[in-house]
């Protein structure tokens, strides 16, 4: 008896780890007000980050499930500070948040329930890497379900946008719906209603969190956007489950779905089509077919003015704005849109003959290029600011007809031509050509280098290979790597000219 009533008045200890500026302070006062509401016994402790992704906030709350009333005058000790290994719940604003958590001991398998949100906010050292600089979402989601006790894992920011409420009011609900806090839900809930701000929203989000927890739909991290299976969507995934394994269906569908958004159905066709061209080689395996639609699907969507004109207009974007600054439902948040087209921007939405005039002018004038440049400032909570992105969104109609569309498809065409010619040599120089696509990165100048990069290794290495000239494995990702460490070229340029001195390429190294 006396060890029960010694566990029961062991407090609930729980650890909410978040971004600066995510709102976690507000999740906190929220859970702190429901348990002083019910006369719980309550302490919150918080180590504040900056307002960036670069800086983590976390906040430490134990909670006695015993009302004050019951204590006789005695006071708990409680903890100022979480222990590894002796946490009830931990909540993770975002993915790798999670996974530092994790990595930090926190979450323990014979104790701790783990909520957390699958959606990345990338980080400055994933961005400023060349390549691909993401940390592997999957390898955080399988963590998770293995060393928590119960996980509840979704992405917590889709739900919030979904309902238009905030990312954590769905994290309280969350946090209610697994029941490890000794306050009903509808305490929980009342404390939105008490704030008074947006709470229609945060209801919404609140119950929609719940949901989520009710159904415990753990490890549920997808690979990429689904496409809507309606109309002629319907016809190109039918199309990509009848002609590709559904090991590589998440990647190709995500792709797909990124092309028929750009342009048109009979664009996304014509990603199978060239992709198809690949993944009928033998040699072609499930990841190299999924690396080659991943990197086709990004060289086949650029970024021109329609697409960053239809990135800033979506509906998606503009709630998430909202939710960012924690608007009400009768607030007004206003939003200016920065553009500043270049000249050779403006040019690749111009006929080719004309579009290749004025490019090869700005190539060869950069200085005086970069002096002509039409500033525009519009505001997009405008009815007049909105219809105008809209009109530029419009001319995607026309982008086929535009000097760059001709370009960039000679561009992916070649490119190809290549990866079928490696597939038709060596599997090993194939892959080696499809992961250089990773070195294109960026608009302006940055793709211009980029790319020059790209195109150098391509002639200098993979073409004379595909010809029958010995190669080995190692030159081609010290290129690779030499590219992406500095995009300027001088690095690759050092890096070739001791590849060509040392006499590689005599060899292959996979034989």
């Amino acid at each position: 008896m006396v060890a029960q009533q010694q566990q029961i008045q062991t407090p609930i200890k729980v650890l909410i780890a978040a971004m600066g500026g995510e709102g976690g302070g507000t999740l906190t006062r929220w859970i702190v007000n429901a348990a002083r509401s019910q006369d719980l016994p309550v302490q919150a402790t918080s180590v504040p980050g900056v307002a960036q992704r670069s800086g983590a906030t976390t906040y430490y709350i134990e909670i006695l499930p015993i009302p004050d009333s019951q204590l006789n005058g005695h006071q708990p000790v409680l903890d100022l500070y979480p222990t590894p290994g002796d946490l009830d719940l931990v909540v993770a604003s975002e993915l790798l948040e999670a996974g530092r958590v994790i990595k930090r001991g926190f979450v323990s398998p014979d104790k701790t329930t783990l909520v957390a949100s699958t959606h990345r906010v990338y980080s400055l050292v994933e961005k400023m890497k060349m390549g691909d600089g993401r940390y592997g979402g999957e390898a955080v989601a399988g963590a998770a379900g293995k060393m928590a006790k119960q996980v509840v894992l979704f992405d917590i920011q889709r739900a919030a946008l979904a309902v238009g409420g905030t990312n954590n009011s769905v994290i309280l609900g969350a946090v209610a719906g697994t029941g490890i806090l000794p306050i009903e839900p509808a305490v929980l809930e009342n404390g939105i209603v008490q704030e008074n701000k947006a709470v229609e929203e945060n209801l919404a989000g609140f119950a929609a969190g719940m949901a989520w927890a009710e159904i415990k739909n753990a490890g549920s991290l997808r690979a990429g956007k689904m496409l809507e299976l309606n109309g002629q969507a319907q016809a190109l995934a039918a199309r990509i489950k009848r002609t590709f394994t559904s090991e590589v269906w998440p990647v190709v569908l995500a792709a797909t779905e990124r092309c028929l958004d750009y342009q048109d159905t009979a664009y996304a066709n014509l990603f199978l089509d060239r992709l198809d061209t690949v993944a009928g080689y033998e040699a072609a395996d499930a990841e190299l077919i999924r690396q080659t639609a991943r990197v086709l699907g990004l060289f086949m969507t650029y970024e021109d003015i329609p697409r960053v004109a239809q990135l800033k207009s979506r509906a998606a974007r503009i709630e998430r704005l909202r939710c960012e600054v924690g608007a009400g439902s009768n607030q007004i948040v206003r939003v200016t849109e920065f553009l500043k087209p270049r000249p050779e921007e403006l040019a690749h939405l111009l006929p080719p003959f004309i579009g290749k005039v004025v490019a090869r002018w700005a190539d060869a004038n950069p200085a005086m290029a970069r002096r002509f440049h039409f500033r525009m400032a519009m505001r997009s909570d405008t009815v007049l600011g909105y219809v105008r992105l809209r009109l530029l969104v419009a001319l995607r109609r026309f982008r086929p007809l535009g000097y760059r569309f001709g370009e960039e498809q000679k561009f992916i065409q070649n490119w190809l031509t290549l990866v079928r010619g490696a597939l038709e040599n060596d599997p090993l120089l194939a892959r080696e050509a499809v992961a250089c696509g990773c070195l294109i990165k960026g608009y302006g100048d940055t793709y211009k280098r980029t790319a020059g990069n790209f195109t150098r290794i391509m002639e200098v290495l993979i073409q004379p290979a595909i010809d029958g000239a010995p190669f080995m494995a190692e030159d081609l990702a010290k290129a690779r790597e030499a590219a992406l460490a500095d995009p300027q070229g001088a690095a690759l340029a050092r890096a070739l000219a001791e590849i060509a001195n040392s006499g590689a390429g005599v060899t292959n190294s996979a034989t």
